[in-house]
């Protein structure tokens, strides 16, 4: 799948396809001890936008992406939005934001799609923007790499971009052609891992720019979402399939199988548990539920409040609270487990 030059619509995205987005929880919390009980909180998000990644920030809030708003949203812990308008120059198109990732510089990075910029966004709401060498690339995920800068996937450029803290961007040709790459996550391993949408694999890219590519048992699988687990591995969505799919960093892989039929899964991110997690928001079954998977591969899902909340991104918090964006165009919300 690939975005059209108008961006697709969240129907489009949440039928065939999210943003890993996912960051990586804070080493200072050790993986697994936190316990989740799975109490779900929503709280109303803006009216009329549509709501994209979502990414625990360095402030101790919650940083997101308001899509056709053109917006950065922060939410604090107890519920509290804000929102931040990218600058419109005159005759500039929508900026349609993405991903968003925190940056080792304490800022919040995140992609704009349509305009083909990257864009920076300091915890007291000053934004700046970064010209990326083609401007129809369609930036979309975003990850903090292990070199310190930034990394990310151009959609329909096909490649993988890296772009430093003072706005130097590199680019990188994916090897298979029209692979669509979506999320991005950094590895354990110090590599960059991302998914390839179009052709059914997991691609993996040095930070000096050595590709590899991993095909999927299930070729039309359409892995999207993509985050670092607390077993070294790569953990992955594969929306049309139902599945989560766990790759090591030698390219082995596994699939687990939801126990939701029609569920498509999107987002998926490390919580402080230990398990990761992940959202179903598929357009065809109104049961949306946050998913949970341990490192052995046992699932347990939760059903959210709203019928048809469409859940799409999701985030682990360093105090172990998930926390993930909900598209209901009427309602907008932005969801709490805990």
């Amino acid at each position: 799948m690939h975005f059209s030059r108008g961006f697709c619509s969240l129907a489009a995205v949440a039928v065939l396809t999210a943003a890993s987005f996912a960051m990586p929880v804070d080493s200072a919390t050790a993986a697994g001890t936190v316990a989740i009980g799975g109490k779900i909180t929503e709280f109303p998000g803006p009216t009329g936008g549509v709501l994209r990644s979502i990414v625990s920030g360095p402030d101790g809030n919650i940083w997101f992406v308001e899509d056709s708003r053109d917006k950065i949203g922060r939410i604090t812990p107890s519920g509290k939005v804000t929102e931040y308008a990218i600058p419109m120059p005159p005759r500039s198109s929508s900026a349609q934001p993405f991903g968003i990732a925190a940056g080792p510089d304490g800022n919040l990075w995140f992609t704009e799609g349509a305009r083909g910029r990257i864009g920076r966004i300091e915890p007291s709401g000053t934004i700046a923007e970064f010209f990326l060498p083609d401007g129809n690339s369609q930036p979309t995920g975003i990850t903090a790499g292990p070199d310190g800068a930034l990394w990310f996937t151009e959609n329909l450029a096909n490649k993988i971009a890296r772009i430093t803290l003072a706005g130097a961007t590199t680019e990188f040709t994916i090897p298979s052609a029209r692979a669509y790459p979506f999320s991005i996550a950094a590895g354990r391993d110090g590599n960059l891992w991302f998914t390839e949408y179009g052709v059914g694999k997991i691609g993996r890219i040095t930070p000096s720019g050595t590709f590899a590519e991993f095909a999927l048992p299930t070729r039309a699988g359409h892995p999207f979402g993509i985050a670092a687990g607390p077993d070294g591995n790569l953990w992955f969505t594969e929306n049309s399939a139902d599945k989560i799919g766990r790759i090591t960093p030698t390219g082995s892989v596994t699939e687990f199988s939801l126990p939701t039929r029609n569920a498509g899964p999107l987002g998926i991110a490390a919580g402080a548990d230990g398990n990761l997690w992940f959202t179903e928001g598929s357009l065809s079954n109104p049961a949306h539920k946050i998913g949970r998977i341990t490192p052995a591969g046992a699932i347990t899902e939760y059903p959210l409040p709203t019928a048809a909340a469409q859940p799409f991104a999701i985030t682990g918090a360093p105090d172990g609270k998930i926390w993930f964006t909900e598209n209901r165009k009427d309602a907008n919300r932005i969801g709490l487990l805990q």
